[in-house]
């Protein structure tokens, strides 16, 4: 998989997600088999660069891999200088946001509202493919309900536009998160453009991403909500396409160190108060992966400091047999 000069490790990409594709978990997933992991999306608006969360999203302190920054907004002129800004902060390929469907990001018109309107998406594309000597890169939905797929009709504006690469996500904006993807548009999109073209949506499994890249013919897949609390994923599927067969589930033991390090490395980033908080939905999506999965999780929430929340997950997993991993 080649992004304009850069050659990926391979074709899994994790997908950019607010509040959780900080650098510790982009560096967890690359651990374990992300070819290329794209921070949270980061605010064109001038009044927000200098903003404490705003700094550590574009954060890249260390790390490893190639850098992929995606940047949200609306008007061509400020997207094109938060393009600008991080590339300066060391972002290496720029990723565009126009397939969020949160309700706020919609209400401003960014994000996958932006489907609505072919003409400002070509100002956009351009203005910020003209701003940067390093690839551009665009994800996008569907369509922005189930009358309105123009997803085709993006893609080859993202095409001519000199966009090096597009992700589509199999769902509309107005379709959010409900329902089963649909990868077809993902297969007319790719039978209509030349650029490497990502399949994004519902891909929680090796047999689900082999079958994916297989119906589509997309050149790689990009995986978010199911890569949360379980970054092993990557290299599930990286192992099943390779060698037709399952890699061996992770231990209770390799879950636990997993989930220590990355607590750790949350501390670090955030500091010790600001971490503790983070870490708790992490942890939740750990334990889902356990059996039993019920767990006491009001506990663990209430602990406010690194030491206590540390200890009570030691305590949760003392308890769990070798084989409760789910």
């Amino acid at each position: 998989m080649q992004i304009g000069p850069y050659q990926l490790e391979n074709n899994l990409i994790l997908a950019p997600m607010a509040g959780i594709t900080d650098r510790p978990f982009r560096e967890l997933c690359k651990q374990f088999g992300a070819g290329l992991a794209v921070s949270e999306m980061v605010a064109s608006n001038p009044a927000l660069r200098q903003h404490k969360t705003t700094l550590l999203k574009a954060d890249h302190s260390g790390e490893t891999g190639i850098r992929s920054v995606q940047i949200l907004g609306t008007d061509p002129q400020l997207m094109a200088e938060a393009a600008k800004l991080n590339v300066q902060r060391g972002a290496q390929i720029i990723d565009i946001n126009m397939g969020c469907p949160a309700k706020k990001v919609c209400a401003v018109a960014a994000g996958s509202a932006l489907l609505r309107d072919e003409a400002l998406v070509k100002r956009i594309l351009e203005a910020v493919v003209n701003a940067v000597d390093i690839p551009v890169t665009l994800k996008i939905r569907t369509g922005w309900d189930l009358h309105s797929r123009n997803a085709v009709e993006i893609a080859r504006i993202a095409e001519h536009a000199g966009i090096a690469a597009l992700t589509v996500h199999g769902r509309t904006r107005a379709c959010k998160f409900n329902g089963r993807a649909e990868h077809e548009t993902v297969k007319k999109v790719k039978q209509a453009v030349a650029i490497p073209v990502i399949a994004n949506g519902d891909i929680a499994s090796p047999e689900q991403a082999q079958r994916v890249l297989a119906s589509t013919g997309a050149d790689a897949i990009m995986i978010g909500r199911a890569a949360q609390g379980n970054p092993w994923l990557f290299s599930q599927i990286r192992y099943f396409i390779k060698h037709g067969k399952h890699l061996e589930k992770p231990t209770v033991t390799d879950i636990h160190s997993t989930l220590m390090n990355h607590l750790d490395k949350l501390y670090s980033f955030y500091g010790n108060a600001s971490g503790v908080k983070i870490a708790r939905k992490h942890i939740a999506w750990y334990f889902s992966h356990l059996e039993p999965a019920a767990r006491d999780m009001r506990v663990i929430n209430q602990a406010q400091c690194p030491s206590q929340q540390m200890a009570l997950i030691h305590s949760a997993f003392n308890l769990l047999t070798p084989d409760s991993a789910a």
